[in-house]
């Protein structure tokens, strides 16, 4: 689902003074982002944070370069759109913060906490983002509040270290179980399991009953299992951050 929303400035930010700053990262891949899962993770997080969105932008040739291209990502496709939250994409489309920011312009510096909701898409786009890796070995160097729920787990696979090892290496972690991929259509043509990456990449993976509320919390990261793990994990988030300012 996706609506244009009307101009207005790039890429902006939801501004209140004092707050500290979140960078929520989505998917701009066609197999999208969890409508319901954005929902509770925006809603909930505006209330503890200054937001910005991010996407994965389109590469652009040096001979067409403007300011606008540099700078905004591709608006975010919305997937499990129902009538309990149609409303409220079709009202978020309008606001000017819906214009996404580039990933690839992102300076991770600038943010506190880092929020990847649930996105199917992850696993196509930003598991295999350079960028999105650098802005997570910051984060992780910094000991910054991280959260990813769902399918958006898959997005931190792509930060590794130059000896290749995984920069979430020893943490403990949940995201998809292999119980509840298989339902998927699409299982077999999986680019990645997060459940078989996690454990081959040294660090230790649980889950619960398929659909059950499960999070982790190890250190700076909070991953929840599925996108019914979208509320309490971002609770969580809001809670480390409020801890490490303290």
């Amino acid at each position: 689902m996706r609506r244009q929303p009307p101009p207005g400035p790039a890429s902006a930010m939801s501004e209140r003074p004092g707050k500290p700053a979140c960078l929520i990262i989505a998917s701009a891949a066609s197999a999208g982002v969890s409508a319901q899962s954005f929902l509770h993770s925006f809603t909930l997080a505006s209330a503890a944070f200054n937001l910005q969105v991010a996407t994965p932008g389109d590469e652009v040739q040096t001979s067409d370069i403007t300011l606008e291209k540099l700078v905004i990502g591709k608006l975010i496709d919305f997937v499990d759109v129902n009538e309990s939250n149609m409303r409220w994409i079709q009202d978020f489309r309008m606001k000017s913060y819906a214009n996404p920011a580039k990933l690839e312009s992102i300076d991770g510096a600038r943010y506190h906490a880092l929020l990847i909701p649930n996105c199917p898409g992850a696993l196509t786009d930003l598991a295999n983002s350079g960028y999105l890796a650098r802005i997570l070995q910051h984060f992780s160097n910094e000991n910054k509040p991280i959260c990813a729920v769902g399918h958006g787990v898959a997005a931190l696979c792509c930060a590794t270290n130059e000896d290749k090892s995984w920069v979430f290496q020893g943490y403990s972690l949940t995201g998809p179980s292999v119980y509840e991929l298989i339902r998927q259509p699409s299982f077999a043509s999986l680019s990645i399991i997060v459940e078989d990456f996690v454990k081959d990449s040294g660090a230790t993976f649980s889950a619960s009953k398929p659909d059950a509320v499960h999070i982790v919390l190890d250190r700076h990261l909070v991953t929840g299992q599925n996108e019914n793990s979208t509320v309490i994990a971002v609770q969580n988030l809001i809670n480390l951050c409020n801890g490490s300012r303290k």
